[in-house]
């Protein structure tokens, strides 16, 4: 059974239709990325897992159980956690009660902890600016905090939507670094990114979507090799 089995997934907005009937899995340990254009449906896509936009149609199925229809706190609880597109850090509060928000759902002090210090492992510079306010931070620290806030929910399934955009390409490199460090420990991670290229060189698996459909899904190491994805996505 895969971690996540999404099935004939519609979604959009007033009579719009975004997405139109999107299937897709990732399976314990994988990294899956969905690569597409500007208005593909790629953020609306992951909104409908979080529970922020309600499906018209389909399935979304985490560990066997039904997401739809589920508070987006207890979609948290079951172990879905995004780190959004644009971050949306709470720019009044400082890193620590960012990341402490990030626990809301979770109980055990020792746990909570535990991540909290695994964050700081993965972020040095957060436990440097623990009692600087959110909106200070710079793009990249935002980003780090972001991801690190997602962690703090303790998720089976990391959702990572546009992790690299407008971030320095030093900054880049990093916040890859961490999801590949983050994956060599166990986690599964789905990832939604603009820079095709490196989002394919770190993936298992990829899927192509245009314009709220798959037109393409296979091993990320092929796609990247598809003469088609390179002339769409990858400059030629």
């Amino acid at each position: 059974m895969p971690l996540l089995e999404v099935e004939n997934l519609h979604a959009g907005y007033g009579p719009i239709d975004v997405l139109q009937g999107l299937s897709f899995h990732v399976d314990a340990g994988e990294i899956v990325t969905i690569i597409g254009g500007n208005g593909a449906g790629k953020t609306t896509t992951l909104m409908c897992l979080s529970g922020i936009v309600a499906p018209r149609l389909g399935s979304i199925k985490l560990e066997g159980k039904e997401l739809r229809g589920i508070a987006p706190y207890e979609i948290v609880r079951l172990g879905l956690c995004q780190s959004p597109e644009g971050r949306k850090i709470f720019p009044r509060l400082t890193v620590l009660e960012n990341l402490e928000l990030g626990a809301y759902t979770r109980s055990d002090p020792a746990e909570i902890e535990a991540s909290l210090q695994h964050a700081y492992q993965l972020f040095p510079i957060l436990d440097e600016r623990r009692d600087q306010l959110g909106g200070t931070l710079s793009g990249g620290e935002q980003q780090m905090l972001a991801i690190a806030r997602a962690l703090m929910g303790k998720p089976k399934l990391l959702v990572l939507d546009e992790p690299s955009l407008g971030l320095a390409p030093m900054i880049v490199v990093k916040i890859f670094e961490v999801i590949r460090t983050l994956n060599a420990e166990g986690m599964s991670i789905l990832l939604v990114e603009q820079n095709a290229r490196m989002a394919l060189k770190l993936a298992n698996r990829g899927y192509v979507l245009e314009t709220g459909h798959f037109t393409m899904n296979d091993q990320a190491a092929k796609l990247l090799d598809d003469p088609r994805v390179q002339a769409a996505y990858l400059g030629g």
